[in-house]
């Protein structure tokens, strides 16, 4: 996923690694060095990004066919959306080991995300399978923390942490267990998912705002150090 530190994200896996990227790209402008060249946009990883922003309004039907609440048309649903969170794997480790890391991706590839998930957790909330508060807090966090890569990228990249992968899974899991028409064991089950991933969602969110200011502050001591 993306230029941030969950999940599949594209980009660099380390903090340092992006400084250093920075910082070689400066010197290699300052002698006139060629633009790196950008890959293909039909490449594996951004045809699979581009699949699961397809499958967007397809999953959305699919969860809201029959009033929402037919067993069969959830469970065909719970597949597509299995299919888009497989996608998402896959996109971002292959950009990463075939080098084809591109604009594109780092782009698409976080909207891909947040779609496919917020698109289940509204839709979620709207037949009243899951609780309003619980789509809100989610969602507040992911908008926010996409919004601060962005405003941090030019400094250097967070690297992807242990919570926040770990907060990708349950909340894919969980959000795939809700999508489902369960009952009994397994429904329990799925709330104890939720919980533990609206739990890490905010742990690892503020997390991740704590990083951000210590980049931005270092990023911005180091742009009046090599001013003065």
């Amino acid at each position: 996923m993306t230029p941030g530190p969950e999940g599949g994200a594209r980009g660099p896996g380390v903090a340092g690694g992006a400084h250093n990227g920075v910082a070689s790209a400066s010197a290699g402008a300052g002698r006139g060095a060629p633009a790196v060249a950008q890959p293909s946009l039909w490449n594996i990883p951004n045809l699979l990004t581009m699949l699961r922003l397809l499958l967007v309004p397809v999953f959305a039907a699919l969860l809201l066919a029959d009033g929402g609440h037919d067993p069969k048309w959830r469970a065909v649903a719970w597949a597509t959306f299995a299919l888009a969170m497989i996608t998402d794997l896959f996109d971002g480790e292959l950009a990463r080991r075939m080098n084809l890391v591109s604009d594109f991706g780092k782009i698409a590839d976080p909207i891909a995300d947040k779609a496919i998930m917020g698109t289940a957790l509204v839709a979620l909330s709207a037949l009243g399978d899951l609780a309003w508060w619980v789509t809100i807090v989610i969602l507040v966090r992911e908008i926010g923390i996409t919004l601060m890569r962005f405003w941090v990228i030019r400094i250097g990249v967070i690297p992807a942490s242990k919570g926040g992968k770990l907060k990708t899974l349950t909340q894919g899991i969980a959000v795939g267990m809700y999508v489902l028409v369960l009952t009994g064991p397994l429904a329990t089950l799925r709330a104890w998912l939720m919980a533990a991933a609206v739990i890490l969602t905010v742990l690892t969110g503020l997390d991740y705002i704590r990083q951000a200011v210590v980049l931005r502050r270092a990023g911005t001591a180091k742009v009046k150090a090599a001013g003065a």
